[in-house]
């Protein structure tokens, strides 16, 4: 009988609230800019721009609470809110009148950025995974299952630092909605169960430092607090 040559990694997972059972992860998926108000202050046109994706990895996924430490290699660490979508069952091609029966639940999470490394990256026309994609770069609540979380579909989305508000939307102010992000993403790739989306972020991006205490959540949903540390 074979066997794997060196220890075999632990399988990322995400809380399931309520329940002492856990999400299984399998891929990491974010929108970028799916709010018109973050596309603008990121310098884009949303009346144009079709929904685009990136990835992370699934062990950058950690519980949104307690002490999160600062990245290296950055002086510029930004936080974006979101809603993130957890997907139970797969497939390619799908219509998005079928997606929302993929969806096994929801939560809300930090898709935390170095901006500074992501500007040189642009820059300089090179990939930005390491802007985007370093350890404990995607915190994120308990997942709230779908038949439990009701419609949530134009509640309020918001972050605040230290106590005072950064971050303020409405989950109807996205681009594009959920059902059509699941669909144009299984265009792409063949979606399956245990895939994590991370929906886009609204305005109000900045940068953190540690000591900063942040807060966030979706009304209704699901909220988080953590602290950055040094």
């Amino acid at each position: 009988m074979s066997g794997f040559v060196i220890p075999v990694p632990a399988l990322p997972s995400l809380a399931v609230a309520g329940s002492a059972d856990r999400f299984p992860l399998r891929r990491v998926f974010c929108v970028g800019r799916n709010y018109s108000a973050h596309a603008r202050e990121m310098g884009s046109d949303p009346a144009r721009e079709p929904p685009f994706f990136f990835a992370k990895p699934a062990d950058a996924v950690v519980p949104a609470s307690g002490r999160l430490p600062y990245p290296p290699a950055t002086r510029e660490l930004h936080h974006e809110v979101e809603l993130v979508v957890a997907l139970g069952a797969g497939g390619a091609d799908i219509a998005p009148q079928d997606a929302a029966a993929l969806v096994w639940g929801y939560g809300v999470g930090l898709d935390l950025t170095r901006r500074d490394l992501q500007a040189i990256a642009k820059d300089g026309g090179r990939p930005w995974d390491m802007a985007k994609g370093f350890d404990a770069s995607a915190p994120c609540s308990p997942l709230v299952p779908a038949a439990q979380a009701g419609q949530a579909r134009d509640a309020r989305i918001w972050l605040e630092v230290n106590g005072t508000l950064r971050q303020e939307g409405r989950l109807n102010e996205m681009i594009w909605t959920v059902p059509e992000i699941v669909a144009h993403l299984s265009r792409l790739v063949a979606l399956a169960p245990g895939d994590l989306i991370f929906t886009g972020t609204p305005a109000g991006v900045a940068a953190l430092v540690p000591g900063d205490r942040v807060r966030g959540g979706v009304e209704g949903l699901a909220q988080f607090a953590l602290e950055i540390g040094g």
